[in-house]
């Protein structure tokens, strides 16, 4: 691991080498604070001199005042500035400047950006958007090449289609680091040349390979370390987060999941310390909870609320975030390291006073200090609902007889195989009462079928609900009963150029538009998470939720292929671990 260029200039370090030994003034001094060490564990009073991006120094308190600039500290704790591991940008559906305008004034200074999402819409001009957008944010952006576009080849169709070649091509570039989560788990163990390839691409390049190792096990998650994987997020339990350590696995433990959060805490205070793989990510955050709750902030408060000592909680999302990273200049205050810095005036509720970021003051009392610049998306990540208008017909299934065998899927989150016997009336299948629909529409230009399947287990529904962010195809996707409120909503998220959509009795209630790539906003996140929460609360009285696994976010991944078990995609009723594709549900 090497210090990055910037930080290597000659002229910088010497400038800090004579600032720290009294020679020369700092640029800025913060005065009177704690320092709450993440190597020691030690709380001490000390005051930190800055020059430029770097720490000068950390010394006693009042021991120096010479400096261009001071900040009064005192009753502050200073961390380092936090790291998260893992994210998407465009699941907060708001741009990469409004998200960074939202999580830098609470202390995250860096993230590691896999921008799949925005690629499987857009391909590599939504990789390229990436790649320039994190250029100039107080957000230090760290963008990772996409593995998985489509996530299952053959399984499901999206906008793009990148092979070892395209990800090779993007690792070589200065401006990427790393190759991102790896989905096709079990192609990979079988060594399909494509998966095996993408895989031997990131090895190559020196660059981490992140992992995505959901319901991996035994040899099967020994042999996934054994390709060159390097991380998971995918956490089910406390035994699976103990198999991956022991695999060692450099671990994500994710907000998105707040409900392990628990176990995970209890599981390493068994241990009687913190692993120096166990790092802290958000991976996906709706607006409303980004707004109200925070990024990765909220997960650092989490696991203290849940009995992890602080110093833990804060050690994961900053040294050992950037130890496991490959950056020895983050995660640290102290000499020669860069000068990331929050200043807390709540350790145990992680409530950021002030944030200093590369040595500058860029965020205080909850705002950045300058707007954050912004980027307009390219024209291919406009108008990218390339599909045909709707009808209520689309979504009913023509069959003949009295009734009819049909394959169902059976349960949110965790999808199993079913099969059941239903009515056929006037010509087509008559949805059970204790059923929903599903529908997928490929909305990349492809001109598919709609695809349908029934759902079990599914609760009871008196609406319909599209999106156009569904993971990670991003194609159109439905849930309802009435064929009528199913082509209501989808025609409204055509119409706004993607986003989700909300119908009851044949017209639309509720709208979200996400025009850029049908995923994001450009509208201030405070309205954005105000027309997300109104939809979300349309929802609530629409469905009967069965927490944990029925809710609201279940929707957005139903259509996640390469996750073990059936699941409907564009291509039809598929299970890629099974190989097994239904074009239609008839059996």
């Amino acid at each position: 691991m090497a210090f990055p260029k910037d930080l290597n200039d000659a002229q910088l370090r010497a400038r800090a080498v004579r600032a720290a030994r009294g020679l020369a003034p700092f640029d800025l001094l913060i005065e009177g604070a704690e320092v709450l060490d993440m190597v020691t564990g030690r709380r001490r009073a000390a005051d930190v001199g800055l020059i430029g991006p770097l720490v000068a120094s950390v010394h006693a308190p009042g021991s120096r005042s010479d400096a261009e600039a001071r900040l009064d500290a005192r009753g502050q704790t200073l961390v380092p500035g936090f790291i998260d591991t893992h994210m998407h940008v465009e699941s907060s559906m708001v741009s990469p400047a409004e998200y960074a305008s939202a999580v830098v004034p609470r202390g995250v200074t860096t993230a590691l950006w896999d921008p799949h999402e925005l690629a499987n819409v857009a391909g590599e001009a939504g990789l390229g958007f990436a790649c320039d957008v994190a250029r100039d944010l107080p957000l230090r952006l760290l963008p990772l090449v996409p593995t998985c576009v489509p996530s299952a080849p053959g399984y499901e169709a999206s906008g793009a289609d990148f092979d070892a070649g395209v990800v090779a091509r993007w690792l070589a570039r200065d401006d990427t680091h790393g190759a991102a989560e790896l989905m096709t788990m079990h192609p990979l163990l079988d060594g399909d040349p494509r998966v095996t390839g993408i895989v031997q691409a990131g090895l190559d390049s020196g660059k981490r390979v992140c992992g995505h190792g959901r319901g991996l096990t035994g040899g099967d998650l020994a042999g996934f370390a054994a390709a060159g994987v390097e991380t998971d997020h995918e956490l089910t339990s406390a035994a699976d987060l103990l198999a991956k350590l022991e695999a060692g696995f450099t671990i994500e433990l994710r907000g998105s999941h707040a409900h392990l959060l628990p176990e995970f805490a209890e599981a390493l205070l068994e241990l009687g310390e913190l692993p120096q793989v166990v790092t802290l990510c958000t991976d996906d955050v709706f607006p409303d909870d980004l707004l109200h709750r925070g990024g990765l902030d909220a997960v650092i408060r989490t696991l203290i609320d849940c009995g992890l000592p602080p110093l833990w909680a804060y050690r994961a999302a900053t040294l050992n975030a950037a130890t496991r990273i490959g950056r020895p200049d983050l995660g640290l205050i102290a000499p020669g390291r860069r000068a990331d810095i929050v200043l807390l005036s709540d350790v145990a509720g992680v409530t950021a006073s002030a944030v200093i970021a590369d040595g500058r003051l860029v965020a205080r009392d909850g705002a950045l200090l300058a707007p954050a610049p912004r980027l307009a998306a390219p024209a291919a990540l406009r108008d990218t609902m390339k599909l045909a208008p709707l009808t209520p017909a689309d979504f009913e299934i023509p069959a003949t007889g009295s009734s009819a065998r049909i394959a169902t899927l059976s349960k949110p989150r965790f999808p199993e195989w079913g099969e059941r016997e239903v009515p056929v009336s006037d010509g087509r299948l008559a949805l059970p009462g204790d059923m929903i629909r599903m529908a997928v529409v490929n909305r990349h230009g492809a001109g598919t079928p709609v695809r349908l399947a029934f759902l079990e287990n599914w609760g009871s529904w008196r609406g319909a609900f599209a999106t156009s962010v569904s993971h990670d195809s991003h194609n159109l996707t439905l849930f309802g009963r009435d064929p009528a409120d199913l082509a209501a909503a989808g025609n409204a998220l055509r119409e706004a150029g993607g986003g989700l959509a909300v119908a009851e009795s044949g017209r639309v209630t509720h709208l979200l538009a996400l025009p850029t790539a049908g995923l994001y906003s450009d509208a201030p996140l405070a309205e954005v998470a105000a027309t997300f929460t109104a939809l979300r609360e349309a929802m609530d009285r629409l469905v009967d939720w069965q927490p944990p696994y029925l809710v609201f976010k279940a929707l957005f991944g139903a259509s996640l292929v390469c996750n073990p078990g059936p699941r409907l995609s564009d291509v039809g009723l598929v299970d890629p671990f099974a190989q097994r594709v239904l074009t239609s549900l008839l059996l």
